[in-house]
């Protein structure tokens, strides 16, 4: 199980990656859709004969109102709690002995369920999931126990954890009115008021073919595919889904600061700007997105990007740092952010203007065209390592097309990637990175009890 926070981190750095490569003739990707608005991405990959299966649904945190967040997280636990057919734990047990692996993981845009099996397995795991998709049993004792778990995952995923306390806290004050400034796990007094009858609302609203996707990469044939998603999930009726209205967070006209207070021996600083995302109506010609995304790395992309070699390794001011920035989501909204935790003598004050300083620095000189194409390269080569894995390239495919874009805008990434210019870098420097759109949080360290025991623990889904 993971959250946005640690979802995004990890996949938007693997989906930047792979903007930066052409799809070729190995790479083509077949597409079908079921009479019940099933639709259905392929990925043929022969070089070993495992298949990789996901199913995405496009309801996440973004579609979750107050007073029930938290609720398409505890769905997604829900999900391995039994069917009309099936026992509370059975569909992990039948994919580990057919020697597959499988799991979940919510997002603010969208939840997704995947297993891993070789590919003679692939029936399996169509059936399970198509079994689920219309016959999920929500029972109100599986419910009692499966919330207590979620709330010990929200303790140990934030409550034990300062940065994610800041994270947390980060969202809440960028996106004032935006679902993203609400907790993918959930405020901890929505989840211990929330009833079975929360996650069967949620189910009866969302979980149906025609607001889901199926990707299916591996050692298999497109039409060999698409007949069986028609024989398991074809007869399955089409849901009605809830109208969706549009959400804008309104105008920042100034900075927003926090301090949080937390048990540390460091302090911490995220600090991050309003950014736009790329246009799902429009041709791909976000020039301003490109450019951000380079700006990524030549921050904090390589170990001789300027906030490591500045601000850790010369003036030793951080023990790390980093950067990051979405250009694709399904909520129209984004913020280029920058993470990093102080040295022991070094105040948040003092590592806060350092961090503004490199911006500075950007905007009035950009960046020499050695050290542009550097980073090109530095990313281009990370990709090649990345791209290699056949989960990650259904990722790629379901993450974009449940969030509203075609797989297919990444055909021309590499050219965008390539017209990115310094003065593009200081163009979007000087036009987003301004203290009207700034939002900081950074942590107060307070005394850790070491005899406290920690609140909660992890699990599996």
């Amino acid at each position: 199980m993971f959250t946005l926070k640690e979802l995004n981190v990890k996949l938007f750095k693997i989906l930047v990656f792979l903007l930066f490569i052409p799809m070729g003739a190995n790479s083509t990707v077949h597409k079908h859709a079921l009479d019940n608005g099933l639709k259905i991405f392929v990925k043929e990959d022969n070089r070993a004969p495992i298949v990789v299966s996901q199913v995405w649904y496009r309801a996440g945190s973004l579609d979750e109102v107050n007073g029930k967040t938290g609720v398409a997280h505890v769905l997604e636990h829900m999900m391995f709690k039994g069917t009309k057919t099936t026992k509370p734990g059975e569909f992990s047990e039948i994919i580990a002995a057919a020697g597959g692996r499988e799991n979940a993981f919510t997002g603010a845009d969208y939840t997704c369920y995947f297993q891993q099996l070789e590919k003679s397995k692939l029936p399996i795991s169509m059936k399970m999931e198509a079994d689920r998709m219309q016959n999920l049993v929500i029972s109100e004792e599986e419910f009692l126990k499966e919330i207590k778990v979620v709330m010990e995952e929200r303790l140990w995923r934030t409550e034990d954890n300062p940065e994610a306390q800041a994270n947390e806290l980060f969202n809440s004050i960028m996106f004032h009115a935006h679902p993203y400034g609400k907790p993918i796990v959930g405020w901890m007094n929505d989840l211990e008021n929330m009833t079975y009858k929360d996650a069967e609302e949620w189910y009866k609203n969302w979980y149906g073919p025609n607001n889901a996707i199926l990707v299916v990469a591996g050692d298999v044939k497109a039409e060999e595919v698409f007949k069986m998603a028609e024989k398991y999930f074809g007869k399955i009726p089409p849901i009605s889904i809830p109208e969706r209205k549009p959400q804008q967070e309104p105008e920042q006209n100034g900075p927003r600061i926090s301090i949080l207070k937390a048990p540390s021996k460091l302090s911490y600083v995220q600090m991050g700007y309003r950014a736009p995302t790329l246009d799902k109506n429009e041709a791909v010609d976000g020039k301003d997105q490109f450019a951000l995304e380079v700006l990524v790395g030549i921050l904090s992309e390589s170990s001789s990007a300027r906030l490591t070699q500045n601000i850790v390794r010369d003036s030793r001011l951080a023990v790390d740092v980093g950067a990051g920035y979405s250009m694709v989501n399904r909520g129209n909204e984004s913020s280029f952010e920058l993470y990093a935790t102080p040295s022991e003598s070094v105040t948040t004050d003092q590592l806060i203007n350092a961090l503004k300083s490199e911006i500075d620095k950007i905007k009035k000189d950009g960046v020499s065209d050695d050290e542009l194409n550097r980073i090109k390269t530095v990313v281009i080569a990370n990709d090649v390592y990345q791209r290699d894995s056949v989960f990650y390239a259904a990722m790629q495919i379901g993450q974009l097309e449940t969030m509203g874009y075609s797989h297919e805008i990444l055909e021309d990434y590499i050219s965008n990637i390539k017209e990115v210019t310094s003065k593009d870098l200081q163009a979007v420097a000087k036009k987003y990175f301004t203290d009207d759109t700034l939002t900081v949080v950074t942590i107060d360290p307070q005394p850790i009890d070491m005899n406290k025991p920690k609140k909660g623990k992890p699990h599996v889904h």
